[in-house]
C-alpha cells in the first residue's frame, strides 16, 4: 500500500491518563495539521457525546458484521463493549493531507503493529495508580464495578507501556503543560524527519 498523507499518530494509555485532554489541546492548537479518527463503539453515549463526533455509536451486531467484512484496522473489547478504528475513518483524514490521530487501547496497538499503517506510537503514562483512580472518580461516570475493571486494565496497560520497544515514546502525564510539550516536540521531530526523506 502506498502511504496516503502523513504518518498517523497513535495515542494510547489508561482511561484517565490524560490522552483526551492532550488530544484536544493538539487539535485546538493545530486544527489544520491534525485530524481525529473517530472510533466505533457499542457502548452507549455519555452525557454530551454526539454520534459521529465523539464516536460512531453502533450495535454489537452491526459492528461484528463490519469486522467480518474486514472494515477495521483494529478492534478491542473494553468493559464489555466493542471499540474499533475503521479503515474508512483513517483514510478520510489521511486523504485530506492531515496527520491522522488514533486514540486506541493496547489490544488495538498490537493489531495496528501488524498492518501497513506504520504509525508513530505514543503511550501516555499516569503519574500513579492512585492518581489515576482519583481522576476516574472525579469524572463521576463509573460505578464501583466498572471503576475496578478500569483500574485492573490500567495495571496491564501500564506494564505494556513500560516494555521497551512497544512505543516510540512514553510521556509521563504528571504535569499537563510538560506532557503536552513532550508530545508536541516528539511529533514535530518526526514530521521534520519525514520531510527530509
Amino acid at each position: 500500500m502506498v502511504q496516503k498523507g502523513p504518518r498517523p499518530l497513535v495515542l494510547c494509555g489508561p482511561s484517565g491518563s490524560g490522552k483526551s485532554t492532550l488530544l484536544k489541546r493538539l487539535l485546538k492548537e493545530f486544527p489544520d495539521k491534525f485530524g481525529f479518527s473517530i472510533s466505533h463503539t457499542t457502548r452507549g453515549p455519555r452525557p454530551g457525546e454526539k454520534d459521529g463526533v465523539h464516536y460512531h455509536f453502533t450495535t454489537r451486531d452491526e459492528m461484528i458484521k463490519a469486522i467480518d467484512r474486514g472494515e477495521f484496522l483494529e478492534t478491542a473489547t473494553f468493559s464489555g463493549n466493542l471499540y474499533g478504528t475503521s479503515k474508512r475513518a483513517v483514510d478520510a483524514v489521511r486523504f485530506s493531507g492531515k496527520m491522522c490521530i488514533l486514540d486506541i487501547e493496547i489490544e488495538g496497538v498490537k493489531q495496528v503493529k501488524h498492518t501497513d499503517l506504520n504509525p508513530l506510537l505514543v503511550f501516555v503514562m499516569p503519574p500513579s495508580l492512585a492518581e489515576l483512580e482519583r481522576r476516574l472518580r472525579a469524572r463521576n461516570t463509573e460505578n464501583e464495578e466498572t471503576l475496578k475493571k478500569r483500574l485492573e486494565t490500567a495495571k496491564r496497560e501500564i506494564e505494556y507501556g513500560n516494555e521497551p520497544g512497544n512505543f516510540h515514546i512514553v510521556i509521563l502525564n504528571d504535569n499537563l503543560d510538560k506532557a503536552y510539550c513532550e508530545l508536541r516536540e516528539f511529533i514535530s521531530r518526526n514530521m521534520e524527519e519525514k520531510e527530509e526523506d
